[in-house]
């Protein structure tokens, strides 16, 4: 078993034995709302949203993106489970604004291990094979963090599935301060 499997495994047996009442929690989430955020490790959604257990969806996948799955989890999480808001929140110094599509099909062709980054770019370190599969992935770089905050909260509210009642609001966090600033 690896160090970090056992890690979590310890963790998880510390949290089971104070779960107590939250195996009581509804399915819905008890404030109402959703998050789109990025998967980046140093935004902790609970803590900048102040949220507990129970209370919103919190959707996460790289750069905080409207992708299709996104949208689809935002729209079951208002048609089955009651959302009536949601916030997209991107944030500064993401790593989606350091490469293109391009850079990521090349690396991808390249080999599947893990490239490295340095002031002159990115760089594929790996023996090979890669594979061609990349290039028909919209990779939904990001060039500045506002635009792609707008962008995502424009293509969710025109979406043909989602409400014109609900609010969408859009955010950047700022990994320096911690705060939420409203685009």
């Amino acid at each position: 078993m690896s160090k970090i499997k056992q890690e979590v495994l310890s963790a998880n047996e510390t949290y089971a034995t104070s779960f107590g009442e939250k195996s009581l929690l509804s399915m819905p989430p008890s404030r109402g709302f959703a998050i789109l955020t990025c998967m980046d490790a140093r935004l902790d959604p609970a803590k900048y949203a102040g949220l507990a257990e129970g209370d919103a969806h919190v959707i996460r996948n790289a750069g905080g993106r409207a992708s299709d799955d996104a949208i689809r989890s935002l729209v079951i999480s208002h048609k089955l489970l009651g959302t009536n808001e949601w916030f997209v929140i991107h944030h500064t110094n993401c790593g989606m604004e350091t490469f293109t599509d391009e850079i990521m099909r090349e690396l991808l062709a390249s080999s599947l291990d893990t490239a490295s980054v340095d002031d002159s770019g990115w760089h594929d370190h790996g023996a090979g094979p890669g594979s061609r599969e990349g290039d028909y992935i919209d990779w939904l770089t990001i060039k500045e963090q506002t635009d792609s905050v707008k962008a995502d909260v424009k293509r969710i509210k025109e979406h043909p599935l989602v409400p014109h009642s609900i609010p969408v609001h859009g955010f950047v966090y700022h990994c320096e301060t911690g705060r939420l600033v409203e685009v």
